[in-house]
């Protein structure tokens, strides 16, 4: 029992998935909001048993496949509050939509339960059943409204390039393989600190940050983001870019700064670059775009990119950026989607941003929970986005102070590139405010798209006051969890 106590939080959600699955497929379209409320209900009871588990303690199951820690707890937390609000969000929608399934909330705990098996992967081969777990769930959602072009079209798209990218994640793991002769973290750090890497390994290393680097939407492996956050259901663009987006980047901190720790000078470059890249293309695509799922999209590469340069400070610090990062994206990025729900003209999808004008005066409340989310997401304080900026910028600057001349300043520039990408992404998201307060207004929008969404949008913007006058707790808890990491 001890190999299976470690993974019980996994265990319970796998068990509660398939009964939920065989309960929806004797209940049927009837009951989908019941299966919805017993997946929360689900999502509660494991986040319970991951709070349950020791901080201070490690431990290795399943053979050294499987890793419990105080780093893995804190991402699945944040994992299981990323779809836990993403199911809230899709209640009222589904029904409102008339493809209310209850396969809808099953995928949506099958996908959480590959997220959750990717942060406490142990060996490169966990990691990869735990992808394409979280994967195969989330194409089908993202083409559950199919009798929706645009829902068949994103879907198809997030397969056919979501296939490359595992590609590129076995080639990967093959020539890691080949080269140092395991797959199991432990083992990798093990080897690599006994002297340099070869060159297969390198490339090998490449190919698997490659993989994930496309799960994280980071450029130059963006390319579906758009168009499937465009495409997508809206409770399935929110869950994108909430969950899998925190799962990914928990397993990229967790294979780069864990096996490959060591060859931290060879990976710093190619994160470096992904970095700059997915903030300048970020902030500067989303300029012109006039779809605010879209808007969207662009502005999670950007985000990501900020994440990026954390990771690539590499060290405590950044480890920590990474952590707090993540954890208000999350709650950003939960409250804006709320408000694009709850944009309904006539009973069809409001997304454009023209559709947002005259919101200061036609629905206050709603307007007000929207510029608080676009003044986090720019990094204004006292917002708790501000504090999520300040720590990658300082991790990076730090990072830049140890290192040799060449990362240094190759740290120093991402720095100053972030903080004046950050600028430019201010101007797109005070241009949504300017929009609901002093444009002509639109025609009013729908009623309260439903107390589920009002209620996400509600803890979203107690979230962002609260963290950013009180940040202490996030911090601590940051620190412990990056500890965890760079200690074992």
């Amino acid at each position: 029992m001890g190999q299976f106590l470690p993974a019980l939080p996994e265990i319970v959600l796998a068990v509660c998935s398939l009964a939920l699955l065989i309960a929806g497929a004797f209940g049927g379209e009837k009951s989908t909001r019941s299966i919805s409320y017993l997946a929360l209900f689900a999502l509660i009871v494991v986040a319970v048993l991951v709070l349950r588990q020791p901080d201070a303690t490690t431990v290795v199951a399943f053979n050294g496949l499987f890793k419990s820690d105080a780093f893995g707890r804190i991402f699945k937390i944040l994992i299981l509050i990323g779809s836990g609000l993403s199911i809230l969000l899709s209640m009222d929608w589904l029904e409102r939509e008339k493809i209310a399934r209850p396969e809808y909330p099953v995928l949506v705990l099958l996908a959480t339960l590959g997220m959750l098996a990717m942060v406490s992967a142990n060996d490169l081969l966990s990691l990869y059943v735990g992808l394409e777990l979280q994967s195969l769930s989330l194409y089908v959602l993202a083409a559950f409204q199919r009798d929706t072009v645009k829902s068949s079209e994103a879907g198809l798209k997030y397969f056919v390039l979501g296939a490359l990218s595992s590609g590129l994640l076995l080639w990967g793991t093959s020539l890691v393989y080949g080269f140092s002769g395991t797959t199991q973290f432990d083992r990798l750090a093990a080897v690599f600190a006994t002297g340099p890497a070869s060159v297969g390994v390198i490339i090998g290393l490449v190919f698997v940050a490659a993989g994930i680097a496309f799960k994280v939407s980071a450029v130059p492996f963006h390319m579906w983001t758009p168009d499937v956050y465009e495409g997508a259901p809206t409770p399935v663009t929110a869950l994108f870019a909430m969950a899998p987006k925190v799962a990914a980047m928990g397993l990229f901190v967790r294979v780069l700064v864990g096996p490959f720790g060591h060859l931290l000078l060879e990976w710093r470059q190619i994160i470096l670059f992904a970095s700059v890249a997915s903030m300048l293309l970020g902030s500067f695509a989303a300029i012109a775009q006039k779809n605010v799922k879209r808007l969207m999209a662009y502005s999670s590469i950007a985000n990501v990119g900020y994440a990026l340069l954390g990771l690539a400070s590499g060290g405590l610090a950044g480890v920590q950026g990474v952590i707090i990062y993540m954890a208000i994206y999350v709650f950003m990025t939960a409250g804006s989607f709320g408000v694009i729900l709850a944009m309904r003209r006539n009973g069809a999808a409001a997304e454009n941003l023209d559709d947002l004008a005259g919101l200061g005066r036609s629905r206050p409340g709603l307007a007000i929970a929207m510029l608080i989310f676009m003044f986090a997401l720019a990094g204004i304080p006292p917002l708790a986005g501000f504090w999520g900026k300040y720590y990658v910028f300082i991790a990076a600057i730090h990072a830049g102070d140890i290192a040799q001349a060449a990362d240094a300043n190759l740290l120093y520039a991402a720095a100053v590139i972030g903080v004046l990408t950050s600028a430019v992404a201010a101007f797109y998201y005070l241009r949504i405010v300017k929009i609901m307060y002093f444009d002509e207004p639109a025609p009013a929008l729908d009623a309260s798209p439903g107390r589920a969404v009002e209620a996400v949008v509600l803890v979203s913007v107690l979230v962002m006051l609260v963290v950013g006058a009180l940040p202490t707790t996030l911090i601590d808890a940051s620190i412990r969890a990056a500890k965890t990491l760079l200690t074992v």
